[in-house]
């Protein structure tokens, strides 16, 4: 069992810069593949970003690819989203999620969300 607890969020001018974190609770949270994803009302829930356990092969949304940067600090059991040079369609609830892989992500565990909002 894995809780996830998303932090971070909030109101960001266009061009600026927001760190969300993920903190995971669980014994097994280095086992498990991590991911971002974002939901904007009306939308469906889309990948932004994933990383497998040991934190290499890092994967992008095209969308966000260049600006986002996903990485995992297993001591402190907390996934992080640096996201740079924010966008107004960047706008969303995003949510962290874990799976016992990169494919199965979306059918894993999943936390609570936190609002970004990037103002023109």
């Amino acid at each position: 069992q894995v809780q996830l607890v998303e932090s971070g969020g909030g109101v960001v001018q266009a061009g600026g810069s927001l760190r969300l974190s993920c903190a995971a609770s669980g014994r097994t949270f280095r086992n498990y593949a991590m991911g971002w994803f974002r939901q904007t009302p009306g939308m469906e829930r889309e990948f932004v970003a994933t990383v497998n356990w040991n934190g290499d092969h890092p994967n992008y949304a095209d969308s966000v690819k260049g600006r986002f940067t996903i990485s995992r600090d297993s001591a402190k059991n907390t996934v992080y989203l640096q996201m740079n040079s924010l966008k107004p369609e960047d706008t969303a609830v995003y949510y962290c999620a874990a799976g016992i892989s990169i494919a199965s992500i979306d059918r894993g565990y999943w936390g609570q969300g936190t609002q970004v909002i990037v103002s023109s």
